[in-house]
């Protein structure tokens, strides 16, 4: 172990298992992280002497007058006596009226304060066990009741069918990020991940499926808090393959924490699936046809004893989508002066054929040891074709013109596998816990295009003409991550990563393509080698801090089929994260964030494979590309207004370094007027903005949610040279308004409407457009199979987005046209029934993002929203699953084995999203937090990002 003679005590006691992670390290790492450590280690020293305040409790009114008194306990397992985490705990009147409850925390204890002087009855009762209820519990004034242990039995209850009585709203704002419940929104039935995102708040979608977060491309989107190069060469190919029927929830993370890989400059994007949270077996199947789509979906899972099993499989087929293109471009010649006029127009169509098949592992060796694996496949065949496109090319100088007529054929095939290996080791110390990921990815793809020019002025460029392009894209991935607390109220996170990312292409041109561009290939190695720290820890007057700081190196090496690319040099980069939370006294909260991001060039940045299926505008590729860097600031306030939840932000985003298109005229004689469009680190970007989100619920029928984000975007690109200098700025607006009725006798209704204005871009910019859509749906069978119809932009048969590019070499006007009217039918069916019976839990269980800014979590944490009230009497709870922050919060009482957390640092915990009919109070009062992170196996971080 290094030395390091100013190292707090408390950190001292980490020693043990903290020499095998630094093991672990690349010599580059190790200085870095124990310096880092060292300084967060004097701020545990200096908060270890603070005595923190508690939260203060939101009372009866009727308690002004007298003391308002509390309940303690411990819930356990009456037979083994292991502690019961996260059970509900009610306390009613003797007349049966709910008047205060919560959730226990991991340890089973809990805090009831708040309770007027009286008697009282109490129940406790978790899924799998029967109701425990102490009648005559007499609650003195200002007094202190100690309930001492309260045991459960055991008992296993077969459920004839599963009936969620509850729903999560559709939309949830944490501090850290906004989580869209996608399993509640039934008009994406029957669409991919895109429909999905194009709900989410913050996020924009254009009509080819690139996904923007404020108004950057440059994000990192995770699946269930895992890197897929399902996403590593486009995005929004990627989302294609995802079906919009087995997302369970987005979550859109505003503020990473240093957990997360530097990747990701503008936010990140994690998308979780759907998982079986109880024992038994099920299976459902679901599908849809429409004018423009079907889609076919089979999935299954089995769980029982300390095993569980789940097998997916999804088909999506895309057809029926013509459209229409149109291009007029003026270049000028730099070295001559001569200009060019341009024009091309043809029709559109494509077609598309996507699958993903899923198979999921999972087994608790013992109550603090556990595995989990996952294996997926993805594939995607695309054609798109260009038929008939003509083009029109004139010398305005000389008055000649020349002429042809082509076909243009692209083809896009990939296949995508994806393997992961997990192992976590929760100790009997509460919040410490080891965790190691394996991950291995690959995605291999091959994007062809074809030109058959069938008429032309020119006898000469009649024929065919191509570009075949095959790659791959393969990472490897091992990780390490270890928490434990170091003091009251204190939660030290540290972690070691190494990421080995391959790149190879290889290219060849025939016909036209042939005379002037060589057969080659390329391949692009980099070794991304990372280590993290953070601290979190609650301060006085309800602050909660939570630092950290993360460091990686990248060694790159690149070379062509012929010889070597250049000098690329490594590099390493330091990126800290800071978020402060400020709970105030109404229950409203206030944060401040701040993080520095990075994000590397990916694939269709770096391939020197020239792109020319249209001849008239050429992409190509650069090697030597570098990352871009962005700071990020963030200011965002929470509050409930009567019955709406309302969230403000505001932020501020500047880019150095950023990657933007040049675009040359070529001047060659071969192509009369071609553009040649390549890459550079020139730009800089800022961009100032804010968001506004507003969900209400009327009734136990009607909600309503919508939003709007606004920024202005200021981009230049530091060049100085005359003819290619350019800057420019805008205000950008989005907004987004969804609605749902729920009608008698099982029938819903659901609307959404979605609206993305004018695009601002460095020498140009994009017209607006809307999207919206309906749908009508019907429960059958008890819930166990649904038939619903749905439609999409059918008062507005076309959209038209027009594109326009002016510099003093080019300027440009293109207008793509697509028929997004559609009408589509759906259904669903399940069989199978599930048993609720206490699965064998650890202590703890880590998640990606566990113990986040608000204590919420990705990966299945859930968190209370930023503001909270308590709930109305129900009669039963609503449920919470992995991403849910409903289920009310309790502070345990004293005596855990290891320190608490404070509120803003624990998350809520995770219960089943389906539960039995038989109802339970819904435990009412000032909402207290827990204590301990929810389930979840796999380990913190996201390896991966674009190489």
């Amino acid at each position: 172990m290094v030395s390091v003679p100013n190292f707090s005590d408390n950190l001292w006691r980490l020693a043990a298992p903290l020499e095998g992670l630094l093991l672990f390290m690349p010599p580059q790492i190790t200085p870095t992280i124990l310096l880092l450590a060292t300084a967060l280690g004097s701020i545990v020293s200096s908060a270890n002497g603070q005595r923190l305040p508690t939260r203060p409790a939101t009372t009866h009114p009727a308690a002004t007058a007298r003391t308002a008194g509390r309940l303690t306990g411990s819930v356990t397992n009456g037979a083994t006596g292991e502690a019961i985490a996260y059970a509900t705990v009610a306390v009613l009147t003797e007349a049966g009226t709910p008047v205060n409850g919560g959730v226990c925390g991991a340890n089973g204890q809990f805090v009831l304060p708040g309770i007027l002087p009286g008697t009282y009855i109490l129940r406790v009762s978790f899924l799998g066990y029967q109701d425990l209820t102490r009648l005559g519990v007499v609650v003195p004034e200002g007094g202190t009741v100690n309930l001492g242990i309260l045991p459960l039995t055991a008992v296993a209850r077969r459920l004839g069918e599963v009936v969620v009585t509850a729903e999560k709203p559709l939309v949830e704002e944490r501090v850290d990020r906004t989580v869209y419940h996608a399993e509640n929104d039934q008009t994406t039935r029957g669409g991919d991940a895109t429909d999905v995102l194009k709900r989410v708040p913050l996020l924009s979608v254009d009509l080819e499926g690139n996904v923007s977060l404020r108004g950057s491309q440059n994000i990192r989107v995770l699946l269930n808090n895992k890197p897929s190069t399902i996403m590593a060469n486009s995005i929004a190919d990627g989302l294609r393959q995802l079906p919009a029927d087995q997302i369970k929830a987005v979550e859109v993370i505003t503020s990473p924490s240093a957990k997360y890989d530097a990747e990701g400059s503008g936010g990140i994007i994690n998308i979780v699936t759907k998982s079986p949270t109880l024992r038994g077996g099920q299976l459902s199947l679901d599908g849809s046809g429409g004018t423009r789509s079907g889609t076919l979906n089979l999935n299954g899972d089995y769980r029982t004893g300390k095993m569980g099993f789940a097998l997916g499989g999804f088909g999506r087929a895309g057809y029926n989508t013509p459209g229409s293109f149109d291009n007029a471009q003026l270049t000028t010649n730099p070295a001559t002066g001569q200009q060019t006029q341009s024009t091309q127009a043809a029709a559109t169509r494509q077609q598309q054929l996507f699958g993903r098949y899923t198979l999921g592992w999972d087994y608790d060796l013992d109550a603090h040891n556990s595995l989990a694996a996952s294996l997926a496949y993805g594939t995607r065949n695309a054609t798109t074709y260009q038929d008939a496109l003509a083009t029109s090319t004139t010398a305005l100088a000389l008055g000649s013109t020349a002429t042809s007529v082509r076909n243009v054929t692209t083809t896009d095939e990939s296949g995508t596998v994806d393997a992961s290996l997990s192992y976590t080791h929760a100790y009997e110390v509460a919040q410490r816990e080891l965790s190691v990921l394996a991950l291995f990815s690959r995605n291999d793809r091959t994007y062809n295009f074809a030109n058959d020019t069938y008429a032309a002025s020119a006898v000469d460029v009649t024929g065919q003409a191509g570009n075949d392009n095959p790659s791959a894209n393969q990472e490897v991935t091992a990780q390490v991550d270890y928490q434990t607390p170091t003091g009251k109220n204190q939660l030290l996170e540290i972690g070691a990563k190494d990421i080995q990312r391959t790149v190879q292409s290889d290219y060849r041109y025939y016909g036209q393509l042939a005379r002037t561009q060589a057969d080659n290939s390329f391949r692009y190695d980099q070794n991304v080698a990372a280590g993290y720290v953070a601290y979190a820890v609650a301060l006085p007057k309800n602050f909660t801090l939570k630092p950290g700081m993360r460091y990686e190196y990248a060694s790159i090496a690149a070379d062509y089929g012929s010889g070597p690319v250049g000098d690329i040099p490594s590099y390493g980069v330091l990126v800290p994260s800071l978020n402060l939370l400020h709970k105030l006294a109404n229950g409203n909260a206030l944060r401040l964030a701040y993080n520095r991001r990075i994000q590397r060039p990916s694939l269709p940045f770096l391939n020197p494979n020239l792109q020319a299926a249209n001849p008239l505008v050429q992409t190509l590729g650069n090697p030597l590309l570098h990352p871009e860097y962005t700071h990020n600031y963030e200011l965002g306030y929470s509050t409930l207004l009567k019955q709406a939840n309302l969230n403000f932000s505001a932020f501020v985003r500047t880019t150095t370094g950023s990657i933007q298109s040049v675009r040359t005229p070529l001047g060659a004689a071969s192509y009369p007027g071609a553009v040649l469009v390549t890459y550079q680190n020139i730009g800089q970007e800022r961009a100032y903005g804010g968001s506004a989100f507003a969900g209400l619920n009327i009734g136990q029928k009607f909600s309503v949610n919508g939003g709007v984000d606004a920024y202005y975007l200021v981009l230049r690109n530091n060049v100085t040279a005359p003819n290619y200098a350019a800057r420019n700025a805008g205000l950008v607006v989005a907004g987004r308004l969804y609605g749902s009725y729920a009608l008698p006798k099982g029938w819903g209704l659901q609307v959404f409407g979605f609206y993305r204005g004018q695009q601002v871009q460095l020498q140009g910019s994009q017209s607006s457009f809307a999207v919206y859509s309906f749908s009508l749906k019907h429960d059958l069978a008890q819930k166990k199979a649904s038939l619903g119809f749905g439609a999409e932009n059918f008062f507005s048969p076309r959209n038209t987005v027009r594109s326009e590019f002016a510099s003093p070499l080019l300027t440009q006007s293109s207008r793509a046209v697509q028929h997004l009217t559609s009408f589509k039918v759906y259904f669903s069916y399940r069989i199978g029934k599930l048993t609720a019976e206490p699965r064998p839990h650890k202590n703890l269980q880590n998640n990606d993002l566990k113990l986040d800014e608000n204590g919420g979590g990705s990966q299945g944490s859930g968190s209370t929203p930023d503001a909270t009230r308590p709930a109305p009497p129900a009669t039963a709870p609503a449920p919470t699953d992995s991403t849910s922050g409903v289920a009310p919060r309790l502070v345990p009482a004293g005596g855990p084995p290891a320190p608490a957390l404070p509120p803003s640092l624990a998350p809520a915990p995770p219960t089943p999203t389906t539960m039995p009919r038989k109802s339970r109070p819904l435990p009412v009062g000032p909402p207290s937090p827990g204590t301990a992170s929810p389930g979840g196996s796999a380990p913190a971080g996201s390896p991966g990002g674009r190489p």
